[in-house]
């Protein structure tokens, strides 16, 4: 009777375990399609970035090529990160846009061009929020399939450590700002 109850006790245990570990790593994945989904809404609004920058700035092609390029390969990923390389691909495609843009005073006064810039600028705000909360939801499920007791489990039914979402080293470089 008390190896009965001990095998029923261990099975509980370890369900609880399994199933704190199936919670968090459906939190990782969720806060990932957070992520997903913001940053699909900056993707669909680079078409018309693009269109409103190519009547101003026509010679400056491969800028435009850079950006367009950028978020078809977010669109073609496979996994999370190929979206993370895309997005960096991004980040510093649009920062050459935005610079380009300084030089096209006209460009820079065109209301479609304002708009876009402020959504665009709205949307990184909610990234860079959405990346915080998922690398914070990384952190803890990484944390629970690496410390024991729950490492036990999580090996025995191939619960895997999640990637976080890191800058990458260009996005870590200085900006120079000239007057």
């Amino acid at each position: 009777m008390i190896k009965f109850i001990l095998f029923a006790a261990l099975i509980l245990f370890v369900a609880g375990i399994y199933n704190s570990l199936v919670v968090k790593r459906n939190r990782v994945r969720n806060s990932w399609a957070q992520i997903d989904v913001q940053l699909k809404k900056r993707f669909d609004l680079i078409p018309n970035l693009v269109e409103t920058v190519k009547g101003y700035a026509k010679h400056e092609s491969g800028t435009l090529e850079a950006v367009v390029k950028a978020r078809s390969q977010y669109v073609s990923a496979g996994n999370p990160e190929e979206m993370m390389k895309a997005n960096t691909q991004m980040t510093g495609a649009l920062s050459r846009l935005f610079a380009l843009a300084e030089s096209y005073p006209d460009l820079k006064a065109n209301t479609n061009f304002m708009q876009l810039q402020g959504e665009l600028l709205e949307l990184e705000e909610k990234i860079a929020y959405a990346r915080q909360f998922y690398n914070d939801t990384v952190m803890i499920y990484n944390n629970a399939t690496q410390m024991v007791p729950s490492s036990i489990v999580a090996g025995i039914f191939g619960f895997r450590a999640e990637p976080y979402f890191k800058a990458d080293e260009t996005e870590r470089q200085n900006i120079q700002v000239k007057f």
